[in-house]
């Protein structure tokens, strides 16, 4: 499930809300906009951190479409 949710996120650039656990413990809320899916690793915007960051598939705890959000159409 948590595979196709990143898929389909990058393929139609849908944000995600992602709870993650890093390496040092602390869990953390975050909205994502995927860019590349590669092995065990999931490569990001994060809108938390206002910058691309890698996270590990393994710490992510949950991940679902933001509510309510639509994509603009061009």
């Amino acid at each position: 499930m948590m595979d196709q949710l990143l898929s389909r996120s990058l393929k139609e650039n849908i944000p995600l809300e992602m709870i993650y656990l890093s390496t040092r413990g602390q869990i953390s809320q975050r909205r994502i906009w995927v860019k590349e899916v590669k092995g065990n690793y999931v490569r990001a915007f994060c809108t938390l951190r206002q910058q691309t960051r890698l996270f590990k598939i393994d710490h992510i705890l949950s991940v679902m479409p933001v509510k309510g959000y639509r994509k603009q159409i061009s």
